[in-house]
């Protein structure tokens, strides 16, 4: 079976690798210049030194590494594209390895064959599922690994790990989407026996679950903080804190929201120009903001990680009980 399972997919697998060949070869050059760079800037040493906390004092330092990241962003601003590509290449896991695995079988009557040459359905299911998931994980791996080396100079330049885009192309996340769509699309080809509309559904059902869960779940896996912060103080949001920040503006003495998406900073001596300014919201008012730290990222990512991985299982049980049932 595990031979007969791999002669089936093998065409598939190095299809895949070939891809990822592909990547690697744009993903190498271009990871090494924007690290080289970043170094070259001294960003490292500029955003270390600014420390972790949410707060910080403004000074000539905060606005040097202010300064030194817009640089670092404008030059290399063209890769968050390269980044999206990064987004979708789980689905096609689903799409392209998991909705044909068991629908392309039945649409041909191959299943038939195999049932009735002594070969169980949970033990040609097993080998199945498990031959093509161990390879699913092993690449996966790999692809997590180079994405996380190549996509950090970008993320410490800009506004932290916990952000939409960073946080799904880092850490461990990357492996737990891949394996939910490859589960996904086994589960559709066991009800929809049909390759196109199984490709169809591990789609559209992968699209809808990554998005719930990013926008509706993520974040509420821990309680937001909040932070209040006098307009005509000199402290500001550190940059180098990874703070993702989900809510701010500007609120009055009552502790109403007067000014939303705005901030209130003490003016430079040419004037506060044409921004708001505390005489708009009143006296007393303050800048608020509503955020998710950015030493949560792990936390977070293991919450994350564990939601698909659950999710993964549950769908190879539903599919492992459908089996039973197909004649």
């Amino acid at each position: 079976m595990i031979w007969l399972t791999w002669r089936q997919h093998r065409r598939q697998a190095l299809f895949t690798l070939g891809a990822l060949a592909v990547l690697a070869a744009i993903m190498v050059p271009t990871g090494l210049s924007m690290h080289a760079k970043y170094d070259s800037l001294g960003l490292p040493a500029c955003r270390a030194a600014l420390g972790s906390g949410s707060l910080i004092t403004q000074t000539e330092a905060v606005a040097r590494c202010d300064s030194l990241g817009h640089q670092f962003q404008q030059q290399f601003s063209g890769m968050v594209f390269v980044a999206v590509l990064f987004v979708v290449l789980p689905v096609l896991v689903g799409v392209f390895f998991g909705a044909p695995l068991v629908s392309r079988e039945f649409e041909q009557g191959t299943h038939r064959l195999v049932w009735t040459q002594g070969v169980s359905r949970l033990h040609w299911a097993l080998v199945k599922f498990g031959l093509v998931g161990a390879i699913t994980v092993v690449l996966a791996i790999g692809y997590a690994l180079g994405v996380s080396w190549w996509f950090q100079p970008l993320v410490s330049a800009s506004t932290g790990r916990l952000t939409y885009l960073s946080f799904d192309v880092q850490g461990v996340v990357p492996i737990a989407y891949t394996l939910f769509a490859l589960a996904l699309g086994i589960f559709a080809g066991t009800y929809w026996r049909k390759v196109l509309p199984a490709m169809a559904i591990a789609l559209v059902g992968f699209a809808a679950v990554r998005v719930a869960i990013e926008v509706l779940a993520r974040p509420r896996y821990l309680p937001a903080k909040t932070l209040s912060f006098s307009p005509s103080g000199t402290q500001t949001p550190n940059p180098a804190s990874g703070d993702w920040v989900m809510s701010e503006g500007i609120r009055n003495a009552a502790g109403e929201m007067v000014l939303p998406d705005a901030r209130i900073g003490p003016c430079p001596a040419s004037g506060c120009g044409a921004g708001p300014g505390p005489a708009e919201a009143g006296s007393g008012a303050y800048n608020w903001m509503e955020y998710q730290p950015g030493d949560r990222f792990w936390t977070f990512q293991a919450i994350e990680t564990g939601i698909f991985a659950l999710l993964a299982a549950a769908l190879v049980y539903f599919a492992l009980r459908r089996l039973r049932t197909i004649a």
